[in-house]
């Protein structure tokens, strides 16, 4: 039992260094909100990890991290919440529409709010800001990417 113990531990505290380190560095790799951020993102891993920049080191990094674990890395580095506005933005590039969702389920979603949501992000630029383009589901609203996003 103290050996189940000490490697939950261990893991709990691996989870939550690399999503901290996800949290400080992600506004560090620009165009910010694309395909080429995420993967900028994984090249300054994998090198600091001690590996190089070379195709098969950056495969094999790949490999070792694993799918569940890159795409969960994947999901923290599209993602923000703003305490401020209660609202919760879900941009990953590869999907076809920014989600947005209040942070407590008693809030209500104001068009406004996201729209300064957007721009405090900076993805006004990236998506519709006009609430005509936007679909509403219940207590989330999905806005289109106005740019073609790569993959």
């Amino acid at each position: 039992m103290e050996q189940i113990s000490r490697t939950c531990i261990q893991a709990k505290a691996f989870e939550f260094a690399l999503m901290e380190l996800i949290y400080s560095k992600r506004d560090s790799f620009h165009p910010l909100w694309s395909v080429d951020s995420w993967v900028k993102f994984l090249i300054w891993l994998s090198l600091n990890c001690g590996l190089s920049g070379d195709k098969e080191s950056l495969e094999l990094f790949a490999q070792a991290m694993g799918s569940p674990l890159t795409s969960r890395m994947r999901k923290i580095f599209f993602e923000r919440a703003l305490e401020d506005l209660s609202l919760h933005v879900m941009a990953d590039p590869a999907e076809a529409q920014v989600l947005i969702m209040p942070i407590t389920i008693d809030k209500e979603i104001d068009d406004n709010d996201i729209v300064q949501a957007l721009q405090t992000i900076g993805l006004s630029e990236k998506v519709f800001l006009s609430s005509a383009a936007w679909e509403r589901h219940d207590s989330i609203v999905s806005i289109p990417w106005n740019v073609k996003n790569d993959i």
